[in-house]
């Protein structure tokens, strides 16, 4: 499995609003120059988490982007469902998939479940919040060592 542009995007985006939360609304221009993402890119990734109520949006010349919630009630797995689909490594564990002729006699899909459980395991127990906390700790430990 590999996680696209627009899901590690994505997941930086949450990440920007919730370290640049004044209270005040963050324009597209300004997490795509942070993030070196492009405007039009960064609008259809926006317009997703929108969807899901990730973000709410404002129009107007004080309008911009802010997260709905506060950070701790995401987490890296929401955000890359969103914008991925399905984490599953196999198509014959995604959610709704028929089962195949060869389930029954499949010899490597237990391996396959139990790497799906890895990979929902470590992106369902990051938060946005957990990111913002290693951001701050890596910062505070360059300021220690300058």
């Amino acid at each position: 499995m590999k996680i696209s542009t627009k899901g590690r995007y994505a997941v930086r985006v949450m990440l920007d609003l919730a370290l640049n939360n004044t209270g005040e609304c963050i324009k597209v221009k300004d997490i795509a120059a942070r993030q070196d993402i492009s405007e039009k890119y960064l609008e259809q990734i926006i317009a997703a988490l929108s969807r899901a109520g990730f973000v709410n949006s404002v129009r107007g010349a004080q309008g911009g982007y802010r997260l709905s919630k506060a950070p701790e009630n995401y987490t890296v797995g929401m955000i890359l469902r969103v914008t991925e689909g399905s984490l599953a490594p196999v198509a014959c564990l995604d959610e709704g998939a028929e089962a195949c002729e060869r389930c029954d006699t499949c010899e490597t899909l237990e391996v396959w479940r139990e790497l799906a459980r890895a990979i929902d395991n470590v992106v369902d127990n990051v938060t946005i919040a957990d990111l913002v906390n290693r951001r701050k700790k890596r910062l505070e430990a360059l300021d220690y060592s300058i």
